[in-house]
């Protein structure tokens, strides 16, 4: 693995306070991902690091920023959308830079829209795009030329890159990054590239500062933490790094996603059994409940392996709750094969599931497949597992009722006076509360269960 840090570039800090003579003013927008959401607190870490103040509005910029996904063609068209709003302001502003990166800016479809459409945005960076900005602003503040070019997939990893978290006690921190299991369907391997993980040293020493700064909950973060460990030339698999992170004396909790069937392991189960730090909650992505549909999706397992590990960690931590993403409509799939996803839905119990209609993504093999279902009736089986979604988070939770939890208070509620805390097994629970709470682990006795949303109150 190549490991790189980040180191401060002063002639860029010195080209940008020569080029506004004032207090320069930056605003990121955030699409996607977790992962996105990371990066796009790395770069503004670097911006301050150079001189930037954030704001919050795009109209008080003089640096905007867009951080895409390209994972579904609605999260393309949302950037395309607010693009196409901004060239009024960049009329009216010409001194104004607007940027795009992350996912969608390492796609070849993306330039050429660009400079077909959208010739007015000035720079294009990749994934992890912090570390790019300094030399991007310089090139743009000296040759004033427009630099829309397919940027690199990197095959690195950069430490030591400043960062401004979003949160005073929630933190994502990566642990891998890129990808190679190449699903039929996916753009990520080639938009994030291979995988490659960061040193086990450097995630601990991460994970032990935002536990002595105070923070309550950390997500580690990768496109799949399962195979944590590759490169770096250390015999750590995942297991062994939560293992490790669970030593860190503190009251924290830890979270982690996205985890990839094929690479869950029973240690890996029994390592959350065995620690209290690590929540009793499993993100586990199945798509599809059909073997021969996940055969074409390239994904190398089959619906009972997949239920062969839930039913593992049903036994060893009862208490465990499961959440999934399920693909419906892809290429090929016939009621025969969507009856065997709802199958494994009703099995499994998922206490969340997050359902999507295949989106055909350029450049893959799926893109390739001959489609003959009709939209109607995709939507038609979306609407169908997401009605028998509801009604088994009824049957999952109900027993809850007139119980005490303890869970992170990370948010304001829906009503007025009113807060929400995300339990350990990832099901928010509102309650009457104040704001003062928030960011604080305390006990809340379920008492009522309303769709995706529990009712709670505050047991002191």
């Amino acid at each position: 693995m190549d490991r790189a840090e980040y180191i401060r570039d002063e002639y860029a800090a010195e080209v940008i306070a020569g080029h506004y003579k004032r207090q320069p003013y930056a605003f990121i927008r955030n699409f996607g991902c977790q992962q996105n959401v990371n990066d796009s607190e790395r770069m503004r870490g670097v911006l301050e690091d150079l001189g930037y103040q954030m704001v919050d509005a795009p109209e008080e910029a003089d640096l905007i920023l867009f951080n895409t996904c390209a994972v579904r063609e609605h999260a393309e068209q949302r950037v395309y959308g607010n693009l196409g709003a901004l060239k009024s302001l960049k009329q009216q502003k010409p001194g104004l830079l607007l940027g795009l990166c992350g996912c969608m800016a390492v796609e070849k479809t993306t330039i050429e829209k660009l400079r077909a459409s959208y010739p007015y945005v000035d720079m294009v960076l990749g994934t992890n795009p912090a570390h790019q900005l300094p030399a991007a602003l310089v090139e743009k503040m000296t040759t004033r030329k427009k630099a829309l070019r397919l940027p690199a997939v990197r095959g690195d990893v950069v430490e030591e890159v400043p960062l401004v978290r979003h949160s005073a006690f929630r933190a994502f921190v990566p642990i891998m990054y890129g990808c190679d299991n190449f699903c039929s369907y996916c753009i990520v391997p080639y938009v994030r590239g291979r995988e490659r993980s960061r040193m086990p040293a450097d995630v601990l020493a991460e994970v032990t500062q935002l536990v002595e700064a105070g923070y309550k909950e950390i997500t580690l973060l990768g496109q799949n933490v399962n195979s944590y460990g590759k490169g770096t030339g250390e015999k750590v698999d995942f297991s062994d790094l939560l293992a490790m992170l669970c030593a860190i004396p503190g009251d924290f909790k830890i979270r982690f996603m996205t985890s990839h069937p094929k690479d869950a392991t029973r240690k890996m189960i029994d390592t959350i059994a065995k620690y209290p730090q690590l929540c009793s909650h499993l993100h586990l992505p199945v798509q599809s409940g059909s073997n021969e549909i996940l055969a074409r999706m390239n994904r190398r397992y089959t619906a009972e392996d997949y239920l062969g590990l839930i039913n593992y960690a049903k036994s060893c931590c009862p208490e465990m709750t499961f959440s999934s993403d399920v693909m419906v409509g892809y290429p090929g799939e016939t009621e025969e094969d969507f009856e065997k996803t709802v199958a494994l839905v009703r099995e499994v119990g998922f206490t969340q599931l997050f359902t999507f209609i295949y989106s055909k993504r350029p450049g893959t093999q799926a893109a390739e497949q001959p489609d003959n279902t009709g939209h109607r009736d995709k939507a038609g089986r979306i609407h169908r597992l997401q009605v028998l979604q509801e009604e088994m988070v009824a049957q999952i939770a109900t027993p809850w009722v007139g119980q005490t939890f303890t869970g992170l208070v990370e948010d304001a509620g829906r009503a007025e006076g009113t807060m929400q805390a995300r339990l350990d097994n990832n099901m928010l629970v509102e309650f009457a509360a104040d704001e003062a709470l928030l960011g604080r682990i305390v006990p809340v006795k379920i008492t009522a269960v309303k769709g995706a949303m529990l009712e709670g109150e505050h047991a002191k």
